[in-house]
């Protein structure tokens, strides 16, 4: 995702970056003036105003791909057993199909 390559600031982002960032988006909106400078300054210097847009560019980018279907579906590992996981109960359903497929799988939880 959102890396960068050079400087030691530029190395992929940490988790703990991450949150920080997602709540210098909802404090500084697009509205803000100076706004990757804010959301630098919130990232308590660890980051530069170039370094925060440069990420929400490529995090906009991610989105726009995942919701155009362009990323493919992760393949898991399965269970502890070399399983396949479960599938969920009317997933991909509507909920009248979904609560049917509930009823008939477990039939002390009808409605």
């Amino acid at each position: 995702m959102a890396s960068g390559g050079g400087s030691s600031s530029s190395r992929a982002w940490t988790q703990r970056q991450n949150k920080q960032f997602e709540c210098a988006l909802a404090v500084y909106d697009r509205e803000a003036p100076d706004r990757w400078h804010n959301i630098a300054r919130y990232m308590g210097g660890t980051k530069s105003a170039d370094e925060v847009r440069r990420h929400f560019e490529q995090l906009v980018h991610d989105v726009t791909q995942i919701e155009a279907g362009r990323v493919p579906f992760p393949r898991y590992m399965g269970s502890y057993y070399g399983s396949a996981p479960a599938p969920v109960a009317g997933a991909g359903l509507d909920d009248d199909m979904a609560a049917a497929t509930r009823t008939k799988q477990y039939p002390k939880f009808q409605r």
